[in-house]
C-alpha cells in the first residue's frame, strides 16, 4: 500500500505529523506537495493527489487544506475519485465500508495530529463491503460519467 498526500499552505504542517504517523506505521506514502506554508492554491495539489490514486502509483490518497472542505471539492471533481472529508473515526471507516472511497481529506484548522492519525487508521485499515453498496457506487460512477466532457 503506497499513501499519496498533499496539502496547501494551511494544511502543510499537518501533513508534517502525517508523515510521521505513516513512517511509524511503516507505510509508503507520495508527498505530492506543498512543501512550505508559503502560499499556495489547493485545487493544484488535490488534483496532483488524485492523479497518483488513479494512475495506480498510490492506493489511497490524503489530502489537506485549512478546513478540508476546498481540498475535498477539487478531488471529488476528478472522475474515478470518492474523497471523503472526515473529522471522526466511524465516518473515515464507513466512508471506505459504504461509499469505497479512495481518498480522504482534513482540514487542519479543524482537528489535530492525534485525531488525525485516528482517523486515518480507521480509513486504511477499512475495507468496502461490497453487496448493496456496489450498487451504489455504480450509481456515483454513473453520474461522473454523464456529466464528464
Amino acid at each position: 500500500m503506497k499513501i499519496a498526500i498533499a496539502s496547501d499552505h494551511g494544511g502543510y504542517e499537518l501533513k508534517e505529523e502525517l508523515k510521521k504517523h505513516l513512517e511509524e506505521r511503516k507505510l509508503a506514502y507520495r508527498d505530492y506537495g506543498t512543501d512550505s506554508t508559503a502560499s499556495v492554491d489547493y485545487p493544484d495539489y488535490a488534483e496532483k493527489a488524485a492523479e497518483g490514486v488513479l494512475s495506480g502509483e498510490c492506493t489511497f490518497g490524503i489530502v489537506i487544506c485549512g478546513t478540508g472542505i476546498g481540498i475535498s471539492i477539487a478531488a471529488n471533481k476528478i472522475p474515478g475519485i470518492r474523497c471523503a472529508h472526515c473529522h471522526d473515526g466511524y465516518s473515515a471507516k464507513m466512508a471506505r465500508a459504504h461509499n469505497d472511497a479512495n481518498m480522504l481529506a482534513f482540514g487542519a484548522r479543524v482537528i489535530g495530529a492525534g485525531l488525525m492519525c485516528e482517523i486515518v487508521d480507521a480509513f486504511l485499515g477499512g475495507a468496502f463491503e461490497g453487496g448493496r453498496h456496489s450498487r451504489r457506487v455504480e450509481k456515483i460512477k454513473e453520474i461522473e460519467r454523464k456529466y464528464a466532457k
